[in-house]
């Protein structure tokens, strides 16, 4: 086949031109719909003729029109993910799971739409009945959301990052969200810690009733009485002021406070702060496991003890899933990754006496 074009060629151009449909068909023996059914998949081709055709277009540099691939096979090859950009969400941490969904997708061959989340119902519909995508990734889901019944008319599957109460149906894959708070006071109770504070979101966060942060709350409380220990949770209003309110809180309602659980990212490095100009040392006099991505614990003054956001791990299974419902194949339509702590610098074992 390389015979037919000059040693020096660049490898996109066939005789000086973009490469067609049907100068992959002559390179390769074949039809120019036997191609295109190799492109599709809407035909099964022998193993031996695809190979002939994948050898040609990869020879050839040939590229499909996406608009015509998608005319041709009633495809996309287009996955939309639903992102909350929002001023109370931290979006570094969106961007890894848009990071791992954007990777996975090419993996795949698909490219990534886009779409935030204050469109609402109606983002979702707009590209679904424009057919501008072949399946939804739907992130930063509500207890009772108002898109769930949305997704369930839609004709191309979705898959949820995230816990509704009625998922019913629906693909979901998460963080279990509602181990890691037991994991984290299961951990400082084992290094003798009684009185633990929870810092969690924003309260907006709980007035929306993000799942991921009531699943947490939930098991925090209820490892807290399992544990006989004695907690209290408290929202976190971004930036310092909400970390000094916060922490003035904690202490004055949980006297004696030795250990805090940080369900704040943005919260940590002021509350670090806080901690240190008040003359509490961690881990020596105040313990602190912190639940977030693994770069923000280590990028903290103190290397944190810390229960990893698998954003990578997520995103990529959240793409599995569309695959599998994509070609048909069964899926576990709940599917909550295991809590990993990682152990660091910033807890220690505190003595009967300092309990």
């Amino acid at each position: 086949m390389s015979s037919r074009r000059a040693a020096g060629n660049d490898r996109s151009t066939w005789g000086g031109t973009v490469p067609t449909i049907n100068d992959v068909a002559r390179a390769a023996g074949v039809s120019a719909s036997t191609v295109s059914y190799v492109l599709s998949g809407r035909r099964p081709i022998s193993a031996e003729t695809r190979a002939r055709v994948q050898a040609a277009i990869a020879e050839l540099g040939f590229h499909p029109h996406a608009g015509a691939r998608a005319l041709a096979s009633s495809k996309t090859n287009v996955i939309a993910l639903v992102a909350p950009l929002r001023v109370d969400v931290n979006v570094p941490v969106i961007m890894q799971f848009a990071t791992a969904v954007v990777t996975a997708a090419r993996a795949h061959n698909h490219d990534v739409l886009l779409l935030t989340k204050d469109e609402g119902t109606a983002g979702l519909e707009r590209v679904a009945h424009s057919t501008m995508v072949d399946a939804l990734i739907v992130m930063d889901l509500e207890r009772d959301d108002v898109r769930i019944p949305a997704l369930r008319r839609l004709k191309q599957p979705s898959v949820m990052i995230g816990l509704p109460a009625d998922h019913a149906g629906l693909a979901c894959v998460d963080l279990d969200f509602g181990a890691a708070a037991k994991l984290a006071l299961t951990h400082l109770a084992g290094l003798g810690h009684e009185r633990i504070g929870l810092v969690g979101p924003s309260p907006a966060v709980y007035r929306r009733q993000t799942t991921y942060a009531d699943r947490f709350l939930t098991g925090f409380l209820e490892a807290s009485a399992e544990l006989n220990l004695r907690t209290l949770s408290h929202p976190c209003e971004p930036g310092a002021a909400g970390a000094r309110e916060c922490l003035a809180d904690l202490d004055t309602d949980l006297p004696g406070v030795t250990a805090l659980v940080v369900h704040n990212e943005e919260a940590l490095r002021p509350l670090l702060d806080l901690l240190q100009a008040s003359g509490r040392r961690v881990p020596e006099d105040i313990s602190v496991v912190a639940v977030c991505p693994r770069d923000v614990a280590t990028a903290m003054p103190v290397k944190l003890t810390s229960i990893d956001i698998p954003a990578h791990d997520v995103g990529t299974l959240a793409v599995e899933t569309v695959m599998r419902l994509l070609d048909g194949r069964r899926v576990e339509y709940t599917r909550l990754l295991a809590p990993e702590l990682v152990e660091r610098d910033s807890c220690r074992e505190i003595s009967p006496t300092h309990r």
